[in-house]
Formats: C-alpha cells, sequence, structure tokens
C-alpha cells in the first residue's frame, strides 16, 4: 500500500511538549502547493500508556475542541506518564466551516474509515489515523455532540463488542469518564465509523454526546473537562483520584430506540430530554408547512423509555432522525462501584 503524504511536523516518539501539525499536501486553485494543517499536540514522558484523545471529527460539534486545546496549553511532561496524543479538530476543514462533513470533498471523516492513503482530503486522514495515530493508542476517547441538527442528553458511551475482555475495558474507561448518563450505544449507520476502526485494532474507545445546536454550554464543556482527566488517570497517564459522580446508566436494545420522520414540516415535541415516556406516547407532531387546516402527522414511542436525544431545528425532512430512546438499567454508578 502506498504510503500516506501527511506529514506531522511534531516528533511523535519524543519527550517533553510538542505543538504543531498533521500536514496534508493539498493543491487546489488558492494555492497550488498548499496544504491543510491539523493541529496536534504531544505530551510525553518516558515508556508508558498511550492515550488519543480526538475532537472535531464532525466540524460542528464543540465540547471536544474547547476540552482539548484547554489539555494541551496546561498539561506538562512531568504530570505525564506515557504519552498523550491531542488532536482537537480531526476534520479541521469541517470545523473551519462549522459543518458536519469536509467542504472540501463533501466527505463524512466519520464515515470513511479506513480511508485510503491515495483518495481524497478526508480519505487520506482517515488513513493516517487508521494506519498511524490508532496503532500507537492503548486508549482512544473521541468526543462528539449533536452538532447543528441533533440534541443529546450528556452522555459517554461504549459499545457492544464481540470480545468480551474488549468490552469490559471498554465499559470501565467509558464510566470513568463519569458524564451524568452513561449508554451502550447502538449505532444506526456504523460502517465504516472511527469508532469500529479503533474497536477492530482492539483498542479501550470510548465516545460522548454532549449536548448539541451546534453550540456548548458551560456545562458540557465542564463535563468533557472531568471526564479527559478522570479518564487519563483510569489509564495510569495522569495520577490523582477521579472526580466521580452518580451516572445513570442507559442501554439502547433495538432499532425501536430510533425514530423517524416520514414527512416534512414543522416539529411540535410533547417530550422533553430525559422525559420518560411509554409505548404509543405521543413523542410528536409535524404539522404541515405549505398548507392550513390539515391534521399533524403524530410520532409516538415504539417502546418504553427516556428520550436521550432529539431534532433541533424546528423543520424536519423525509428521513430525519427526530427522536431517540434508551432504557435505564442502574441509577447508581459511585465512586465505589469502579474501585
Amino acid at each position: 500500500m502506498r504510503d500516506n503524504p501527511i506529514t506531522p511536523t511534531v516528533d511523535l516518539d519524543a519527550d517533553g511538549v510538542q505543538h504543531g501539525f498533521l500536514r496534508l499536501p493539498y493543491s487546489r486553485n488558492e494555492s497550488a502547493w498548499g496544504s491543510i494543517q491539523i493541529p496536534v499536540s504531544v505530551i510525553k514522558n518516558g515508556a508508558g500508556p498511550c492515550a488519543l484523545l480526538t475532537g472535531g471529527n464532525h466540524g460542528d460539534e464543540y465540547e471536544g475542541p474547547i476540552a482539548l486545546l484547554g489539555l494541551a496549553q496546561t498539561l506538562r511532561a512531568e504530570d505525564v506518564t506515557g504519552t498523550v496524543i491531542i488532536v482537537p479538530f480531526m476534520n479541521h476543514p469541517a470545523f473551519l466551516a462549522g459543518t458536519r462533513v469536509s467542504p472540501v470533498d463533501d466527505v463524512n471523516l466519520n464515515r470513511a474509515f479506513p480511508g485510503a492513503p491515495d483518495g481524497t482530503p478526508t480519505a487520506k486522514i482517515a488513513d493516517y489515523f487508521q494506519r498511524t495515530l490508532l496503532p500507537m493508542a492503548d486508549i482512544v476517547l473521541d468526543f462528539h455532540s449533536g452538532g447543528k441538527t441533533l440534541n443529546f442528553l450528556p452522555f459517554a458511551a461504549s459499545h457492544i463488542l464481540d470480545d468480551a475482555e474488549q468490552m469490559a475495558r471498554c465499559r470501565a474507561a467509558r464510566d470513568a469518564f463519569n458524564a451524568p448518563f452513561s449508554v451502550e450505544m447502538r449505532e444506526i449507520d456504523g460502517l465504516g465509523m472511527y469508532d469500529d476502526a479503533a474497536e477492530t485494532l482492539g483498542k479501550t474507545f470510548v465516545t460522548t454526546e454532549l449536548g448539541g445546536g451546534g453550540t456548548a454550554t458551560p456545562e458540557t464543556v465542564g463535563i468533557a473537562r472531568k471526564g479527559i482527566r478522570n479518564v487519563l488517570i483510569h489509564a495510569g497517564i495522569l495520577q490523582g483520584d477521579m472526580d466521580l459522580s452518580p451516572s445513570r446508566i442507559l442501554t439502547q436494545p433495538s432499532d425501536d430506540c430510533f425514530h423517524f420522520a416520514d414527512t416534512g414540516g414543522l416539529i411540535e415535541f410533547n417530550a422533553t430530554l430525559g422525559e420518560t415516556v411509554s409505548k404509543h406516547d405521543d413523542i410528536a407532531h409535524i404539522w404541515p408547512a405549505h398548507y392550513t387546516g390539515h391534521p399533524p402527522r403524530t410520532i409516538k414511542a415504539q417502546m418504553d423509555g427516556i428520550l436521550t436525544a432529539r431534532h433541533h431545528p424546528g423543520l424536519v425532512l423525509p428521513g430525519d432522525c427526530i427522536a431517540v430512546l434508551a432504557i435505564e438499567t442502574t441509577t447508581d454508578l459511585t465512586k465505589e462501584d469502579q474501585c
């Protein structure tokens, strides 16, 4: 296979604190010999575990980038045992544009794995993570939120995996993150995801959904910052006591968790995030947007559960995911449970 054209301006194996770029050559109308420069920080102190911390996989999700920028500014090599690799904006062109997918090639990085070294710019970024950064990592924390189109209860998530030992590692790291909600997450479109790429390589992988609406709040950024520190302590990279609070444990047992619009229009929700609904309850009404005098289309709950995600904009299109439910399995995750 061809070598990836991305070149780091930092030494991924050197001790100390380094800030630089993953430089991807990108010839375009505005710059014949130009490049995409993806910011990266490496904090290393001798032998030990390696944590790969990423945000901006989608360009309109901000809690991860804010928390990771703060970590990159303040983390000292003497505080670390091992290596911390920080990439606040994986899809830097999308981040700069404030869009979910890259404006360069209209590709969703989180559906582009394993990528290709001779593909589009997004495919090259995916390939670099797949073949260079992920193999270095022992634990991977990838931040997400709802972007401009979804709102979530703030949660950390792990996935159901075939390997029971790996699944237990991922769940333990998820619980160490200690978001207000901890979810055993079901993906409706897992093909090509960074999650799957990391898990297929046997890595301990944690992801999040921390709010949404195309912005960040003090609460959600605080959750991200606390979660990073907890995960690094859990991994043995930082020393200290984890900051742990009760976390409600949720699971998504089937595709009935996901509710889609079969028509477009103006959406009116009958339930709020965190509210418990029963099967056949009205979750939302979709009102026609082009005429009056007609009843709305009613979206009913397909199961009992807690509303964990909802469509954010006031208008929906056919096929939009408008609501996601989950089932609570326990309500008392405390520090003693994690020791």
